[in-house]
Formats: structure tokens, sequence, C-alpha cells
């Protein structure tokens, strides 16, 4: 009996051969250009020097703009060693495939800028125009706001993390502003009582407010419409805060005894929480210090401020509106932007860029506004009435 058997295939085509798997392209190194501050007397900026080292180790290349890091005490020279190119003229810092600022550009450098430019900033929608979001389009910028990063799990990384400073932030300076008023420290002391301090809102900023407050010594009292999170940050601090559904009645009451009100809720297209009526019933010398006041006022009487002017006198009571209040602890908040954008672009090296990213993960695309000069927020289209363009749509 015959053992041939019949097969249309070689002996070389039917050997084994090892099994070839997809290799997902890496994207390109990006140029990333790191623009000096221009607005609100900003000190922060995006980049430490050891995370420009650790990027440029990676094959990108960067651009500072001499001067970007001074408000951080960071200097043109560490940059340099670090393996950053330092240049005095903002064109070129704003002409690289990505830029990383604090504040968003102003109308004069979004015209510095190429066409299909990544850009990742601050959005700070209560300070911007219908004009703003036209200029981009024009030069169909991909725009990423700090606002709206978001990880992988569903959580605003970037806004949690300067939350987290915020909130410490606005105690020690209402500390300051306090002793400044009527002379009262904000902690109390032996047969002393301590100050008041009213938080309006129990998210990431009110928490860190609470624990800075309490661990001042201060008596603590915090207004939040969920009851979830209430409940969540009186679990948090061992349920040594009072804590309360935003009631008229109540708050009021709370005001008039209240030394410290800090404003932690943003208010986007929503009426203030706290009246002008409240506010002159309040204290003479007591401090506002209204920390959301760039996504929206809490308190009706608060005004925008600067770092030169940090704060206003109404009906004997300071205000204080800075958008950038973590600006007054510029290295620490420097190093904590850092370093979350350096973990944030050596991401997407290895998962093959920002295009391969935009594909392949949809919290990536809820962080764009603007997609090659369409808007894709429908939050910013309503409230400037601009064409809304579902992201889902342009990127499949």
């Amino acid at each position: 009996m015959s053992t041939n058997i019949f097969t249309p295939f070689t002996e070389e085509e039917l050997m084994p051969k090892e099994e070839k798997l997809e290799v997902i392209k890496k994207g390109k190194q990006f140029s990333i250009g790191i623009p000096k501050e221009t607005c609100l007397n900003e000190r922060r900026t995006c980049i430490t020097p050891d995370a420009v080292q650790v990027l440029v180790e990676h094959g990108h290349e960067i651009i500072i703009e001499s001067g970007a890091g001074q408000g951080s005490f960071f200097t043109d020279l560490q940059y340099s060693e670090s393996g950053a190119r330092v240049t005095t003229d903002p064109k070129e810092a704003f002409g690289q495939d990505l830029i990383l600022k604090v504040n968003p550009p102003t109308e004069e450098e979004v015209d510095y800028m190429k066409p299909n430019t990544y850009l990742v900033s601050a959005l700070q929608i209560n300070l911007r125009d219908k004009e703003y979001f036209l200029k981009l389009a024009e030069k169909k910028i991909n725009a990423i706001a700090f606002e709206f990063i978001v990880d992988e799990y569903k959580q605003l990384a970037l806004v949690r993390l300067v939350g987290e400073i915020a909130g410490t932030v606005s105690i020690l300076y209402a500390s300051e502003l306090l002793a400044l008023s009527n002379g009262l420290m904000l902690g109390g002391i032996t047969g002393v009582r301590p100050a008041e301090v009213v938080i309006l809102g129990a998210g990431i900023v009110g928490e860190f407010a609470t624990k800075a407050a309490i661990g001042l010594g201060a008596s603590v009292k915090v207004f939040d419409n969920s009851l979830s999170k209430l409940r969540r940050l009186h679990t948090m601090v061992d349920s040594r805060v009072p804590t309360s559904i935003i009631d008229p009645k109540e708050l009021s009451k709370s005001l008039r005894r209240a030394d410290v009100v800090i404003g932690a809720l943003p208010r986007l297209n929503m009426t203030p929480i706290v009246t002008e009526d409240m506010v002159m019933k309040m204290k003479k010398g007591s401090v506002i210090i209204d920390i959301t006041i760039d996504n929206g006022k809490v308190i009706e009487t608060s005004e925008l401020t600067t770092m030169e002017n940090p704060y206003v006198i109404k009906h004997g009571v300071i205000h204080c509106g800075l958008p950038n209040l973590t600006s007054r602890m510029p290295r620490t908040t420097t190093k904590a932007i850092s370093n979350f954008f350096l973990s944030y672009i050596l991401n997407y090296d290895e998962e093959g860029g920002f295009e391969n990213m935009l594909i392949r993960k949809n919290e990536m695309k809820q962080s764009l506004y603007m997609y090659k000069g369409r808007h894709t927020k429908k939050i910013i289209c309503d409230r400037f009435g601009l064409t809304y363009h579902d992201i889902n749509l342009l990127i499949f």
C-alpha cells in the first residue's frame, strides 16, 4: 500500500513558521514648546528641568522661552543643562508640534502657532469670549484643556491635582488676610476661641481646604448640595466637621458668624449661592476667597483679582478672586503639574502618539474641546453660540 499522500503544498510551505503579530507603529517624537507665561502675573510653568531631561532622553525636542521658569525659581541654565533649547523668541516656542502652557494663549500668541498644533493649557472658561474660540478654529488647532483631562478611571486627573493644592493654599492665604484685616489667628489657643471657617463645596478643593483648616485648629462647617460628597468628606475627617445641604436660612446664619468663607463650587452658567445681602450681614474684616471664580462665581460680590492686587474690600469684607491662586506656591504647583505631564506624554509615546490615542482611547477624545478647528465640547458651544461637532463622528 502506497504511503504517498497528495498535497498541493511543498515541504517548505508545510514547515511551521513564526507567528507575525501586529506591531503598533510609534508616533513621531514631538517638538514641545514651553512659552513664557504673560497673563495674570502667572508664576507657574508646566515642566521642570528634571522632566525636560527625561523627555529629551526619549527623543523629544524641548524649546523653552527664556525666563519661562523664573517665577517657579528655575533658571534658563538649569533647562539648558537638562537638554532644552532656550530661545528668546516667543514665536519659536509657539511654533512647535505640541505647546504646553498654564494659561490659555492670547490672541496674539495664537497667531504664532502652526495649523494642526496640539495645545494643552487651562481654559478658564469664565475668562474667555467667543472670539477666542473662533481664532483657534481659524488655525485648525487641536486643543486640550486642563479642566477636561480624564484618566482611565474617568477621573479629572489634573483638576484633582491642582485642586488639592488650591484647597490648602486657600486656607493659608485666608489666614494671612485675616491677620491683616483684624489681627485674628485662624486657629484658637487656650482661652481664645478659634476662627469660624465656612467652606462651600465638598469636592477635592473643599476636602483639602477642610483638612488644612482643621490642621490649623479652626472651627469648620461645610456646605454642598451633594449628599454623597458630604458623606465622603464626613468619613475622611472622622466626623469632626458639621456638614449641611445648601439651605439659604442655615447658610445665612453660618455666614454671619464666619471669619473666613471659601468658595469651592464651580458655578458655570449658574447663579451665585451667596447673595450680596448675605455678604452685607457678615462681620467686618472677615475674608472671602472665591477659588472657582474662573468657572463661575460662588459669591455674588466676588470679582476677578490679580497677583498685584489680590483682593478688594466690599461691605467691609475682604474679597479675593484669584483665578490662579496656586500661583502663590509656584514651585510646588509646577512640580505637581510637571509630574503629570511627564507621565502623560510618555504614555502617549508608548501607545503610538496622539493620533493613535485619539482613535483608541475614549477618555483622550473627551479631553479635547477643539479638534482640527472644530468645536467638540457642548458646554462651550452652548455658552458661546458655536457649532457643536460630536468628537466620535470626527474620529472613529
